[in-house]
Order: structure tokens, then sequence, then C-alpha cells
């Protein structure tokens, strides 16, 4: 095997999303690749909220196999890995892009791009940008939903990790108690709510309280608990803070790790998420799900939402996809009344099954696999094989 290097570079602009997929693709990286993997994180303090072992205080530290290294506005000079990868368009420092021009030969510079299911990634994928003043190369990597993209991050084991735990009790007992909360009954529908600010919670939870069937909804620390305090008639909530109302309890949780995120996933009905990463987690859950974009001062989100929910949709029956289209845009609007989630519900066994078979398709085009593909075409690296 010929081993290499790599360094991830992470300016941290909402909070919890750039620094997830981050972190995700570099202990993905360095673990089941043997890639030395260097991560320059901007926001230590929203780092170690995803992964409480961060020490805030450290300049450069080891955690599970990745050199996390702070990076300040002054920037040190250090030499350039063989392989750097920028995610979501942050500019490098200039002394390091400089440095880059003396390795022989020049490392592979690579821009790994936001999410989106907009026709035109698919063109623009692998794509080359000559630097306007010095010789180097960046490509554009864009991950995606179809072969002609990147793919998605997926680790290994993944997805048999969530199929043993729906598949056992005792394993979801353990997870419940762990977040402070009684193994829910069968009857009970559980939904995960982590979202920004939104108008149509009021809403959402009236149909919750309102309906049929009894509903555990819970939310982890994070922009929308001032408002759900306000709901509730109450001060800002705290972990721990529980409400009750007609079929409707609320817990709030502690903002948790990426490992146990994952299971909150796995343990509910529905999620409700937003940004990317936690979107692409709740994908591999096999749940139905519900997303809600970043939205764009130029409205742009709104033709990355609908290219997303063609493709999701393609192979669902007609009811059920014009249900999905309806609630996804109904909470996107921020407004949303009691029947666009009785439908919802109705359609729940159908939704059950397609989400099942949609994560099973993703989990074909796996994003640090073609990584690693792009690094031997471009004939840096050789012999690289996963690990075990």
């Amino acid at each position: 095997m010929v081993s290499t290097d790599c360094d991830i570079f992470c300016n941290v602009i909402d909070n919890y999303g750039d620094v997830g997929v981050s972190w995700r693709l570099a202990q993905q990286l360095a673990n089941e690749y043997d890639i030395a993997v260097r991560l320059w994180v901007d926001n230590l303090s929203s780092f170690a909220k995803l992964c409480p072992e961060v020490n805030v205080g450290l300049m450069r530290q080891q955690v599970d196999g990745v050199t996390v290294c702070q990076w300040q506005k002054s920037f040190s000079d250090v030499r350039p890995a063989e392989w750097v990868i920028e995610m979501f368009g942050c500019t490098l420092p200039e002394n390091y892009i400089e440095a880059m021009t003396e390795q022989q030969p020049a490392p592979v510079w690579l821009n790994l791009e936001y999410l989106s299911a907009e026709d035109w990634v698919q063109g623009c994928h692998r794509l080359p940008s000559l630097h306007p003043r010095l010789p180097l190369t960046k490509y554009f990597f864009f991950p995606g939903f179809t072969r002609q993209t990147g793919g998605l991050l997926l680790e290994r084991d993944l997805l048999l990790e969530r199929d043993a735990f729906q598949n056992d009790l005792a394993q979801q007992q353990v997870f419940w108690q762990s977040i402070g909360v009684e193994l829910p009954e069968d009857k009970v529908c559980k939904i995960s709510l982590f979202s920004y600010e939104n108008s149509a919670l009021d809403g959402l939870f009236d149909a919750w309280a309102n309906g049929a069937q009894s509903v555990l909804c819970l939310v982890p620390e994070g922009r929308i608990l001032p408002q759900l305090g306000r709901h509730f008639g109450e001060s800002t909530p705290s972990v721990g803070s529980c409400y009750l109302r007609g079929n409707l309890r609320v817990q709030v949780l502690p903002f948790v790790a990426q490992p146990d995120y994952d299971k909150l996933l796995w343990a509910c009905d529905v999620n409700f998420v937003r940004g990317e990463d936690s979107c692409i987690r709740a994908q591999w859950a096999g749940k139905p799900f519900v997303w809600q974009i970043y939205p764009q001062h130029d409205a742009v989100h709104w033709q990355k939402l609908e290219a997303f929910l063609d493709l999701y949709c393609e192979s669902l029956g007609l009811e059920a996809a014009q249900v999905m289209s309806n609630l996804w845009g109904s909470w996107n609007k921020q407004c949303l009344d009691e029947m666009v989630w009785d439908r919802f519900a109705m359609v729940g066994d159908e939704l059950n099954q397609h989400a099942k078979m949609w994560a099973a398709q993703l989990s074909e085009n796996n994003l640090a696999l073609n990584l690693l593909d792009f690094m031997r075409e471009t004939g840096k690296i050789c012999g690289l094989e996963n690990k075990g």
C-alpha cells in the first residue's frame, strides 16, 4: 500500500453542517483508508458540540485518528499535504497556496462543493480550474444522488449497524436511557425535530396535539428552542424540559455527538432535519424525513429543494409523491395546517418502504471511494486499499 496525506480545510459558517461533513470525511479517510489527515477548523467550539473529545484550547491535537488543527487568520508556514481539500469553497491561506507551488509534484487540490440534486451538477463534477496566477489546478468535486456525481459519505459498516440497531430492542433500550427518555410504546409515533426557526412550528404542534395518534417529539438543543418555549408559554427551554398537550409530548434533548444522532434518527419513525449533514444522515436512516433546506437570499434554495424532490419521489406513487411535496413545501414556506400532516401520516407505510429502498440505492455511490478513484486517475497516488 502506498500511503498519502491529506489536508482538509473547513470554515464553519452555519454552526454544525460544514464541520459535520468535514469531520465525517476526515474520519473515514483516516480510519478506513490509512490516510494521514490534518483537519483545519476555524471554530473548534462548534466542532466540540459534535465531537466532545475536541479540546477547544489546543492548537493541535489527535482525535480519533485525525490531527485536528486550529485554523487561525495568521496561518503558520506548513508543508502542504499531497492531497488538499477545501470544503464548500472556503478560501485557503495565501501562504499555504504559495507553498503548494513548491511541491513536486504539486498537490491534488479539490474543492468539495455543497450538495445539490440539480441537473447542472453532473456536468460540473470533476471539472478543473486553473489558478489565475500560479501553476496550480483546482478540481471541483460535487457530491450528489446519481452515478454522474461524487455520491455521498457513507461509512463502511453504517447500514449494517443501522439494521442491527433497528432489530435489537436491547440496543434501543440502552439508547433511550442514554438520552433520558423511557422506551416509548410501539403505538407512539416518535419524531425527531432538528430545524432552523420556522413559523410553521405552531401548526405542526397543533396537528400532533389534536391528532388521533400519540406523538413523542424529541428536539435537540438548537435554534428553534426559543420558539418552542413561546409556543408553550414559557421562557427558553433547557435540556430535559418536557411539555404535554393533547396527544403530543415534546422533550428537549442535549445536543448529541454524531454517532448518537445517527441512533436518534434510526430510533424515530419520522425525522425533521435541516441543512446538509443531517439531511444525508436521515436518508441513511431509511425512515421518512422532512428536509428544511438552508434558505438563501436569492431563493435559489427552492430550485435545489424541488430538484431533490423530483429525484426522491420518482418511484413513489402519485398520491405519496404529492403528499411529500405538500409537506416539504409547507414546512419550508413556514406555513402548515393540520391536514398536510394528516395526509402524510396516511401514506406512512409506502414512505417507509421507499426510504429503505432509497438508502440502498444511494449506498452504491460512495463519496470517499470516488475521491480515491479520482486520485488514482490523476496519477498522484496508487495502490490505496481499504483497511482490513
